[in-house]
């Protein structure tokens, strides 16, 4: 299998266009998950990138997260996105095991996980901001089958709503939303 690091860095990459392309209107746009606005769900992007790398570099972890200089959401999202790279590339990091969310695994299962989130929230973003919701279709497929290869947890409330119907003909992008408990018309 390849480095799923090199796929990360693809998903951060396709993010990143999409945040970039938010229009500083749009921040305060509602997104398919109920809690969070475009800002917010942007900022808890970066907060997430903090935190897995505070807690692979054994350091103390972010509070809430911030924006960049001068409330660039795009700079706070790439610097976070960064640090967890730098994270991931320390030696033997994809074989050490570290809690997480989904149980104890080795870091390729952080690495997977962070894959999954950055392109299904890139899906959110578009879908709040009116952009194409045709993603990576190399990304898309990884998400997807990552999801469907474990249990995942599923609440109304939680990270993962119960999965969703997805209209006739929609495409993969749409179809991994759906999946993930997304509403997609």
């Amino acid at each position: 299998m390849a480095d799923p690091r090199d796929l990360h860095r693809r998903a951060g990459g396709m993010a990143g266009d999409v945040i970039g392309r938010v229009r500083p209107d749009q921040l305060g746009n509602a997104t398919p998950c109920t809690e969070w606005d475009v800002r917010a769900l942007i900022s808890h992007l970066a907060g997430g990138s903090r935190g897995f790398a505070a807690m692979i570099t054994g350091e103390h972890g972010p509070g809430r997260a911030e924006d960049g200089p001068g409330g660039d959401t795009l700079a706070g999202f790439l610097d976070a996105f960064s640090g967890l790279c730098a994270a991931f590339d320390r030696e033997g990091f994809l074989e050490q095991v570290f809690p997480t969310p989904l149980g104890e695994g080795p870091g390729e299962l952080i690495v997977a996980m962070r894959i999954t989130e950055l392109t299904i929230h890139a899906w959110d973003i578009a879908v709040a901001t009116g952009q194409p919701r045709d993603l990576d279709p190399e990304l898309v497929g990884f998400a997807d089958g990552f999801l469907r290869s474990r249990p995942i947890p599923r609440d109304v409330n939680g990270p993962f709503a119960p999965e969703q119907p997805a209209p006739p003909g929609a495409g993969d992008s749409d179809r991994l939303a759906a999946f993930a408990g997304r509403p997609v018309s």
